[in-house]
Formats: structure tokens, C-alpha cells, sequence
């Protein structure tokens, strides 16, 4: 009787291989980039080419976070005195704080999709809070590798003025979009 008591429990039990999950943020499928308003004539747009972090995901209790750190010296907007000059003193000092991170605090959800993050923006030795909304997520077994992989599109906006990024302001636009799309496998 106990076996048809296990057995039964087991059969009831959800199926869902991202529940309580920790995952490793695969660096080569995640690109961290943004936009900002150069001169009035037109958008920059760049991207930083290392990244790393992790996430956690438990859809069924409705938990979720994310911790991405960034190499800031990693910037690259495709002209190389442009990115020399963004990893200055005189914007992201690159030298002296040489990590961007992103911690979430929290989570929405839009019934069994993820909505928003917040969470802790540093960079340049400052922290603020950030929320970025979620465009997309979709968790599967990665067709190719087999393993459990869970993406997500999210995008916000900064003040670069918030973390002492003070250079050209007003000329160099003050506000700055992100774009972030991550893929992570789970451990």
C-alpha cells in the first residue's frame, strides 16, 4: 500500500524542471547594451562584450533573481578611441571601478510570466535602484547542449548623473536606455 502511496504522489506531482532553480549565466549569449541621445544629432549605441553571474528561478512560488556583473572596461561602442574614452575618469573609470553590477531585490509577475526586476545598480562605487521590465522570458531544454535554459529581454532606463557620470551634460544626453538579454543554464 505504502508503494501505491509514493508511486501516486509521484505521478501527481508537477513536472517543471525550473522549479527552485539555480542557474549560471552563459556570457556568450548574453549581451548588456544601451542607447543615449549624442549631441542632439543622434543615438549611440554600445554594448559590453564580458559579462557574467547567476540567477535563481522558482516559477511555481512566483521567486526569481538575477546578479549579472559587467567588465566595464569591456565597452564597445565599434571605435576604439570613442571606448578608450568612455573608460576614462572622465565616464566609467574603468581603472579604478572596474565592475558594473546589477543585483535584483525583487520581482513582478504578470500571471505566470515574469514582469519586472528591481534591484541595486553600482557602478563607479554608487549604488541605485533600478527597475528594468521584462520583454520576454522562456524557459526550455536547450535544443542543442540538452540542458534546462532559461532567457529573458529586459529593458530600463538610468540617469548617468545618479552615479557621478557628469561628462558633456547637457550635450551627451543625461539619460541612458539599457537593453539586457541573458540566457542561463541551470547547475
Amino acid at each position: 500500500m505504502k508503494k501505491y502511496l509514493i508511486l501516486a504522489a509521484l505521478a501527481a506531482a508537477p513536472l517543471n524542471p525550473a522549479l527552485a532553480s539555480d542557474y549560471t549565466i552563459d556570457p556568450t549569449h548574453t549581451y548588456v547594451s544601451f542607447a543615449i541621445n549624442h549631441l542632439g544629432f543622434s543615438t549611440m549605441r554600445g554594448k559590453f562584450d564580458r559579462q557574467s553571474g547567476s540567477m535563481q528561478f522558482d516559477p511555481d512560488a512566483k521567486k526569481a533573481s538575477v546578479t549579472i556583473e559587467i567588465d566595464a572596461a569591456s565597452i564597445d561602442t565599434g571605435h576604439e578611441k570613442r571606448d578608450a574614452h568612455l573608460s576614462s575618469p572622465d565616464f566609467l573609470n574603468a581603472v579604478e571601478y572596474p565592475t558594473i553590477s546589477f543585483k535584483s531585490t525583487g520581482v513582478t509577475w504578470n500571471g505566470a510570466k515574469l514582469a519586472t526586476v528591481s534591484g541595486d545598480l553600482t557602478m563607479l562605487g554608487v549604488s541605485k535602484p533600478v527597475t528594468l521590465q521584462v520583454t520576454s522570458m522562456n524557459c526550455a531544454e536547450h535544443p542543442f547542449n540538452k540542458k534546462w535554459t532559461c532567457g529573458f529581454d529586459a529593458t530600463g532606463s538610468i540617469k548617468r548623473t545618479d552615479f557621478g557620470v557628469n561628462y558633456g551634460v547637457p550635450a551627451i544626453g543625461e539619460v541612458l536606455d539599457l537593453q539586457i538579454e541573458v540566457e542561463a543554464a541551470r547547475n
